[in-house]
């Protein structure tokens, strides 16, 4: 091994650490060479990820044995932010499906993570998972509550057949917390922020091996409430369809031919403020054709939505209804040069159901009162670069410009009244959001690199540039210009030691805020009333969130673990009022079997 790298690797991983949001995963191995994807793909806590064996005519030539192989649950640990993303180290190569975890940390941080699994002998797998996170908060920052706790319980079984892969797995999951960012009133110790939401996940999938006619079918479905009596049924179902590797002619062209076809209904109601309530009914139908030759391809195709929604909140009149189609462009040609170059592009668009199971995930902190509007991507085009030198590094770098109506994003609420008095809801402290909408223009620049310079050491970036000109607001609100990541795995003393680390990086934001003062009226009961002043142009700072993790394999049934977050301890807001947990660390010790 070059002492140099690894002297260098070493170095390297004592700046940051790494972050996952990985949740019970099986993949279908194939024999394949390592081939990272550079780009990022978000998981969700549901269906089985499967990699299939394209292209499907070989399936047909030659049989092909299915392996399975395991990849476990990993602890989704918060970074330094209280509502955070998952930090944990990932190892494959040594994953194990039966476990249990347990950590302590500063801040009060205690975590529990299980999972248990079970093949029969008809190739039907069982199994559970459990997982429970808490934190005591910023107690010497606020006087006043500001812990949370997430616990998800799931139970899963998938099925091997002849055919296809079948996966149903059913989730819990609760998040208490508390809307703690008060930043323009002094409320008392024992006030209550108290938020809590309750979500039941069911979904189901099946995959089938090969591409002919259905391709798989997937089944979703969620029901969630909170702690103000927010109610929220979603269901959504798509059925592929595909004709693959179709020859035409001696042209060396092959053609695949797809068919997506897709129903989602979602009804929400809100019990305080205004009482939105919201009822949608999408059916989606995506064809495309898809020509290839070699690595080289030109994608034509459409996308039609038919959408039935009604509104309706305590201020309005009468019920509003809107039922119209859409109609969205869908192409991406690639020409590859070789495999270290190939220049590609495209044009894309879609409606966006914006959920309030959604917009938790994005901002806790929003009232538990929202107005409901899909996101119409008109058009977004893109073009970029992209390829892989020798399996070492990989690349992809592309520019996009799009047009946007409806563009969701995040408005700080004030005092919903003006009564002198701190005895409140709340959400009733200048202390919450609201989604808002405009039209306008998004310009993006984004890129990322995978490098390998070693077998145990994996290195990657990431960056994104976005601007966006918005019809009524001069500035889009907590949306930050610029992002960056970087991360690494590093594997070593024979595969017993597993270290990663991750840098994450935003630039500063633009959001409104409120000045509150007390103002003598003699209108009021009390002869005081609160008066607030808007500020539309404040500023919440970027930051640097610097992350080491480690795992260290004493037995191959026990290990220990570390992991330190926010290492330049800087009590950065990613919401104006809601400052992010300091320095942490977390060990625990970790039980396969």
């Amino acid at each position: 091994m070059n002492r140099k790298i690894q002297f260098l690797s070493i170095i390297f991983l004592g700046i940051s650490s790494v972050a996952f949001s990985q949740i019970k995963e099986e993949k279908l191995i194939l024999n394949k060479k390592r081939e990272p994807e550079v780009k990022k793909i978000e998981k969700k806590k549901t269906s089985v990820e499967v990699i299939k064996n394209y292209p499907p005519e070989e399936k047909s030539q030659n049989p092909v044995r299915y392996t399975i192989t395991d990849v476990p649950t990993v602890s989704d640990f918060k970074t330094s932010t209280i509502q955070g993303e998952d930090v944990a180290p990932k190892f494959d190569a040594t994953a194990q499906n039966n476990y249990f975890q347990f950590g302590m940390g500063n801040y009060g941080k205690i975590l529990g993570d299980a999972n248990i699994s079970k093949t029969l002998d008809n190739k039907l797998e069982v199994g559970g998972d459990v997982h429970v996170l808490s934190t005591n908060g910023l107690k010497k920052d606020y006087d006043w509550k500001s812990g949370q706790s997430t616990a998800t319980i799931g139970a899963f079984l998938n099925s091997y057949g002849d055919k296809g892969k079948f996966n149903l797995n059913a989730e819990y999951g609760l998040d208490n917390y508390n809307y703690y960012g008060i930043y323009a009133l002094q409320p008392s110790a024992d006030v209550d922020l108290k938020q809590k939401v309750n979500q039941f996940k069911v979904n189901g999938y099946y995959d089938f091996y090969s591409n002919e006619i259905l391709n798989d079918v997937r089944v979703k479905s969620s029901f969630l409430k909170d702690h103000f009596d927010a109610q929220e049924n979603q269901v959504s179902i798509l059925a592929n369809f595909s004709k693959h590797a179709v020859d035409l002619g001696k042209s060396g062209i092959v053609m695949n031919a797809d068919l997506g076809v897709g129903l989602e209904a979602v009804k929400t109601d809100f019990a305080i403020r205004n009482q939105n309530s919201s009822n949608f009914f999408n059916t989606n139908l995506t064809p495309k054709l898809t020509f290839r030759k070699g690595e080289s391809y030109l994608m034509l195709g459409s996308s039609f939505t038919f959408l039935n929604a009604k509104n309706n909140n305590t201020l309005m009149a009468e019920q509003m209804k809107n039922n119209k189609a859409y109609w969205f462009p869908q192409a991406e040609f690639q020409l590859a040069a070789s495999e270290e170059f190939k220049f590609y592009g495209g044009v894309d668009g879609g409606l966006k159901l914006n959920t309030y199971s959604d917009l938790l995930q994005q901002n806790p902190f929003i009232l538990s009162d929202q107005y409901l509007r899909p996101t119409e991507t008109q058009y977004h085009f893109y073009a970029g670069l992209r390829g892989d030198f020798d399996e070492t590094v990989k690349y992809d770098f592309s520019a996009g410009y799009g047009k946007i109506r409806n563009m969701m994003f995040f408005q700080a609420n004030g005092l919903f009244d003006n009564d002198y008095t701190l005895n409140r809801s709340a959400y009733n402290f200048a202390n919450t959001f609201s989604a808002v909408y405009d039209d306008g223009n998004v310009s993006d620049i984004k890129g990322s690199v995978q490098y390998f310079p070693l077998a145990n050491l994996s290195l990657d970036g990431e960056i994104r540039f976005q601007k966006y000109d918005l019809k009524n607001y001069e500035d889009i609100y907590n949306v930050p210009l610029l992002t960056a990541s970087i991360g690494a795995k590093y594997t070593m003393l024979d595969k017993k030691l597993l270290l990663g680390f991750k840098g994450i990086f935003a630039s500063d934001r633009t959001t409104n805020s409120y000045a509150i003062e007390a103002v003598q009226t003699p209108l009021a009961p009390s002869g005081m009333i609160f008066s607030s002043t808007e500020d539309r142009n404040d500023k919440v700072g970027g930051y640097a969130d610097l992350n080491l993790s480690a795992e260290y394999k004493i037995h191959k049934n026990f290990s220990i673990f570390a992991l330190g977050n926010n290492l330049l301890s800087s009590k950065y807001q990613t919401y104006k009022g809601y400052k992010v947990l300091g320095a942490q660390v977390l060990g625990g010790v970790k039980i396969t079997f």
